[in-house]
């Protein structure tokens, strides 16, 4: 097909497709980030905390009338809780992975290190930890219970050893084996890597922002947290997770009803914990539905305007004998140069735009071959809208076109 009749059009036509592909241009760049983001956080939200999450549940528990003999209380709840029928284990500990806040820790090699070696999430716990989180040990050891020390708020006893996640022992000694090496967390003493679990997730503590670069960074140390407000962290036998909730809440308040208990399953902490991304897949999925929608709308109604417009051209082209195939090969062939053009653009301009985004809001590096998807797009979009636009041109009659102009 002839391409300068084509130019021509375009030419006498130029601001209507110069606005075609400006639109499509910036649909494209949208959509080519939006992707991006909806694909991280689909991955994000993804991530195994490394725990066994069906099974567990955590209980938030605050005593009110301030006691002076907490450790002996702490003692006395978590005996009752691993003696409940369908309770596979217990402990307490500061803080659990997908909550809404938690302690952050710098880790260092040395102790005058100038910039920190990695940051990472701080649990605390006992011998029972690793049993009841159902995390995997893949190096090392567990803590035995002549290792774990009371912590209070006033009184941080020395660690004897650091159980660490797998993605934070590769950060911190990079191509070396961390088990037993000796590395600075919370403290100005040098503590030895004792176990190296799997995986274990820290807290969504500004979850898409500075803890997204270390979220799989943990460190384990022996300590049992002695608290007013504490968190019990209990795995039931597989499928009685409720039931056990329930009767676990009920021997709390019968040892002592004057405290606070708020529970959660794993289950609901990681609902909870994800609900702002899903909402945002959701807000960006449908803007871009809409965007597409939109863009089409704009090519359908251009396409129309030119058709109303060429009467007269069309008719006679028609009347040489011009097949309807031309015709509609015609329009799809002018829409796919001003989509390919708005395509080129928009590739330059997503690229851009991430850059922008990477550099100011900390967002993932965009794969171009996303801005490609993209492009790919935008094309078949183009050639779905102007096909019916291109099927009345060419169902014209030739004599009725030209008495038209």
């Amino acid at each position: 097909m002839e391409v300068r009749p084509i130019l021509s059009a375009m030419r006498r036509n130029k601001f209507g497709a110069l606005l075609i592909a400006t639109q499509m241009a910036v649909t494209l760049a949208f959509l080519a980030n939006a992707l991006t983001l909806v694909e991280q956080r689909i991955a994000w939200s993804g991530r195994p905390s490394g725990l066994d999450e069906g099974d567990i549940f955590v209980m938030q528990n605050e005593l009110v009338d301030h006691p002076n003999d907490l450790a002996a209380r702490l003692t006395r709840d978590l005996d009752a809780l691993r003696a409940l029928h369908g309770v596979v284990d217990a402990y307490v500990t500061n803080m659990y992975p997908l909550e809404g806040g938690g302690w952050i820790e710098t880790v260092n090699l040395t102790r005058e290190q100038k910039s920190p070696s990695a940051f990472t999430a701080h649990y605390m716990g006992d011998e029972h930890a690793l049993n009841t989180m159902g995390l995997k040990l893949i190096a090392g050891r567990n803590f035995s219970a002549d290792e774990v020390v009371n912590r209070t708020e006033t009184d941080t006893p020395p660690a004897s050893g650091f159980i660490v996640s797998k993605a934070l022992a590769a950060k911190v000694f990079p191509g070396a084996n961390a088990l037993g090496k000796p590395i600075f967390v919370d403290n100005d003493k040098p503590v030895p890597i004792i176990g190296i679990v799997d995986r274990l997730q820290g807290p969504m503590t500004v979850a898409t922002g500075l803890s997204s670069t270390f979220a799989e960074n943990s460190v384990l140390t022996p300590y049992r947290l002695i608290d007013e407000r504490s968190i019990y962290m209990v795995r039931a036998q597989p499928g009685q997770g409720d039931a056990v909730l329930k009767a676990a809440e009920a021997k709390l308040f019968a040892i002592d009803e004057n405290r606070i208990l708020r529970s959660r399953s794993m289950q609901q902490v990681r609902a909870d914990a994800y609900r702002g991304d899903h909402g945002l897949i959701v807000l960006l999925t449908s803007i871009c539905v809409a965007l597409l929608i939109v863009t089409a709308f704009g090519i359908v109604g251009l396409t129309s305007y030119w058709v109303a417009q060429r009467r007269r051209q069309i008719g006679i082209r028609r009347a040489l004998g011009a097949t309807r195939q031309a015709i509609v090969r015609y329009f799809q062939t002018e829409n796919f140069m001003i989509a390919a053009a708005g395509a080129a653009v928009g590739i330059a301009f997503a690229i851009a735009l991430n850059l922008w985004m990477v550099h100011s809001f900390e967002m993932v590096r965009m794969d171009n071959s996303r801005a490609l998807v993209g492009a790919f797009i935008i094309l078949l979009l183009g050639q779905f809208a102007v096909l019916w636009p291109a099927l009345r041109a060419a169902s014209i009659p030739p004599a009725l076109a030209t008495r038209g102009g």
